[in-house]
């Protein structure tokens, strides 16, 4: 690996992350050796629990929902996600606010220092990570919220130990890093486990591996459906579990789908397990879920047409949208723009959506991991798809579903970040203007 020998002057948020993008030879390096070195130079002063969430699916549902609880309950929660889709510091909020480009700065500042007298280079994730604790920390917070950008056992995240880990789900993707079965990538996302510390997974079906990898570490795994679960009343939800029990919940505001409910009963697992540190009470529980939000998931911007953002980009966030999708009657067509990194089983996306979509808008991703076009059209044309129509960017893709698009049809914006942002960017620049 080739280090810097020069440090540049680096005045604005935008310069530092062009900076950080480039330390590292790689976008991913499955290893926390360097990341252990820079960390013991930062000296931390961890006094507040943490939260750490993995999962294939979910993740960003789960930390949103704690947060908005934990914060409904008077708590100052510091909450760690990635990846953003408009702006850097949406990945950092404290007390549920974004942090601001100067303090940003100034972590980066922090962290390349550490780096500096380690010297040894880190991924663009594993710099955040630091900068996110550095900001974190410095806040004073009540509990943190840090969600695993990658796996869990090598996730830079892993560096900090959680006084409660949640796995959401466990389903293939990132194959080359996690393995190719879902036992080799659940042993990956346990990872987060610790030793007599609680530990919620939320999969229907979780792997042998995570089960038994929680009994040789001497975690306390709690898993939906053996250890607490959840009924749906068709207005209200239950919870149940032996520690304690809530009945007639709201929904929570991302929607009813029983992923939701998954995701959401995890979340109070988490909380029942963590009781004697951050006790909330039923009023804190309704409130978090009626006013949690999170965008680009299953997120309606608007009803004539009905226009949907979903960042579903692996087969089963995809599984997810197409149950959403089906529950939502009356429509006549549904334009669906859709792009994603050419790492994900597009063939397998295609074939799960197929009934639910009229017509597909596709846009390549201009970036070194973006599918082209003609890959994406590939796979439509294996499944015995031909109303396909391609564009140079989504932007076009959506324009063109807006003029196409009647009161009674749908647009379904889906697929990569990359892509949702896109459009949530422009659509916020027609607002301005």
């Amino acid at each position: 690996m080739t280090e810097l020998n020069t440090k540049p002057r680096i005045r604005n948020l935008h310069a530092w992350l062009d900076y950080i993008e480039h330390i590292h030879p790689s976008d991913i390096e499955m290893s926390l050796d360097r990341l252990d070195q820079v960390k013991s130079n930062l000296n931390f002063s961890l006094s507040f629990p943490i939260i750490s969430v993995s999962g294939t699916n979910g993740k960003g549902s789960v930390c949103s929902v704690l947060e908005a609880i934990l914060s409904h309950a008077g708590y100052l929660v510091g909450c760690y996600t990635s990846p953003h889709l408009l702006r850097y510091n949406e990945r950092i909020r404290i007390g549920k606010k974004e942090v601001h480009d100067d303090e940003l700065c100034e972590a980066f500042n922090t962290i390349e220092t550490a780096r500096e007298i380690s010297n040894v280079p880190l991924t663009y994730f594993e710099f955040g990570t630091l900068a996110a604790m550095e900001l974190i920390t410095k806040a004073k917070v009540d509990v943190a919220i840090l969600e695993v950008g990658l796996g869990g056992r090598l996730d830079a995240i892993n560096i900090f130990d959680a006084e409660c880990a949640v796995l959401a789900s466990v389903d293939y993707d990132h194959a080359e890093y996690l393995g190719n079965t879902r036992e080799k990538i659940g042993l990956e996302k346990a990872g987060i486990f610790r030793r007599g510390k609680a530990a919620v997974c939320s999969d229907i079906a979780p792997p042998i591996s995570i089960q038994e990898h929680a009994y040789s570490i001497g975690a306390e795994l709690r898993i939906i459906g053996k250890h607490f679960n959840y009924d749906d009343n068709n207005s209200t939800w239950n919870y149940h579990e032996d520690i304690e029990s809530y009945y007639s919940l709201p929904y929570p505001s991302l929607g009813n789908a029983p992923h939701q409910l998954r995701n959401a009963s995890a979340c109070l697992a988490t909380l029942n397990a963590l009781k004697d540190t951050l006790p909330v009470t039923l009023n804190n529980i309704q409130s978090g879920l009626l006013n949690v939000q999170l965008s680009g998931r299953f997120q309606i911007l608007s009803h004539k047409p009905k226009v949907i953002l979903d960042v579903a980009h692996n087969p089963g966030a995809i599984h997810a949208l197409n149950i959403s999708l089906s529950k939502m009657v009356g429509y006549q067509k549904t334009y669906a723009i859709f792009s994603v990194f050419k790492d994900k089983d597009i063939d397998g996306i295609v074939k799960i959506l197929d009934s639910e979509i009229d017509i597909w808008l596709v846009a390549g991703i201009n970036a070194s991991r973006g599918a082209s076009s003609n890959e994406i059209v590939e796979s439509l044309e294996k499944a015995g798809i031909t109303k396909v129509f391609t564009f140079p960017d989504s932007i076009a893709a959506y324009i063109f579903a807006c003029k196409q698009a009647t009161i009674n049809d749908r647009i379904c914006v889906f697929g990569s970040f990359y892509v949702v942002g896109e459009i949530m960017e422009f659509l916020n620049q027609e607002k301005d203007g």
